[in-house]
């Protein structure tokens, strides 16, 4: 399977408040040959609007992030809201503060995901979860979240979008992670990152300190359909140009890998 290469949303948040400036946006990535979105950090913009544009542009919208207060009581609607763009996965950016650093409620928190997860297989569609590092640190317990997420729920229920750079910076082996869950993971979040003196910062695809050649390896053997480029800050020009730049680079590694 060949990978496909896109874009996370939230990389450009900031450019797509708006009709106008969403407009603008989808233009500036389809012009530098990206079909692939995840859609994350848009407006309060219609969801019929979301969709027309979706459809203008001709974008495979290969995950979202949507609130999980949403999936709690509004998940009818937001999965029709999927359906409108061409989307099966629905993801989760991060696991709600109310539900962290004790193991009993990040077991609720999985049980209640699993509930939810479990409702939108019904209807054809899936529920991700994204990481940052905080999931792999111990709590009072000597687990870690992810491991309480991991141990108690199907991963036919409660999918993952791993972030590389925040499993490299928690420790972990990111390609073995996506080895060991690979029957979890759509799409995978491709960002890098480099400390200037004990300061990180996130930057361009390939400027850091991620191994991208061993990445894309490991995507390749796991059959992983997608990788998405994200950058939250600290871009060298503008938001923009960092994801063209990194586009052009993700291509350029994905040929040679394969």
């Amino acid at each position: 399977m060949k990978m496909k290469q896109g874009i996370q949303l939230y990389t450009v948040r900031d450019l797509i408040q708006t009709v106008e400036d969403t407009e603008k946006t989808f233009a500036y990535i389809k012009d530098f040959g990206c079909d692939v979105v995840q859609i994350s950090g848009i407006g309060d913009i219609a969801p019929k609007t979301v969709q027309a544009l979706v459809e203008r542009f001709g974008f495979d919208v290969c995950v979202t992030h949507k609130p999980f207060e949403r999936m709690v009581n509004d998940l009818d609607a937001l999965i029709e809201e999927h359906r409108m763009i061409g989307c099966d996965t629905i993801g989760i950016g991060s696991m709600p503060g109310e539900y962290r650093d004790d193991p009993d409620k990040v077991l609720a928190f999985a049980r209640l995901a699993s509930e939810i997860g479990e409702k939108m297989a019904k209807q054809g569609m899936r529920l991700a979860y994204h990481n940052h590092d905080f999931e792999f640190r111990p709590l009072p317990s000597g687990k870690t979240s992810m491991e309480i997420l991991l141990e108690n729920t199907d991963p036919a229920l409660f999918g993952l979008i791993p972030d590389v750079a925040w499993l490299q910076i928690a420790g972990m082996d990111a390609c073995r992670f996506l080895r060991e869950n690979k029957a979890r993971i759509k799409v995978v979040h491709m960002k890098d990152y480099c400390f200037e003196g004990e300061k990180r910062r996130f930057i361009e695809f390939g400027k850091g300190r991620m191994d991208f050649d061993a990445v894309y390896r490991t995507c390749g053997e796991c059959d992983i359909p997608y990788a998405v480029y994200e950058q939250d800050c600290d871009w060298s020009e503008s938001a923009l140009a960092s994801c063209k730049y990194s586009y052009e680079k993700m291509l350029e590694t994905a040929a040679k890998i394969d």
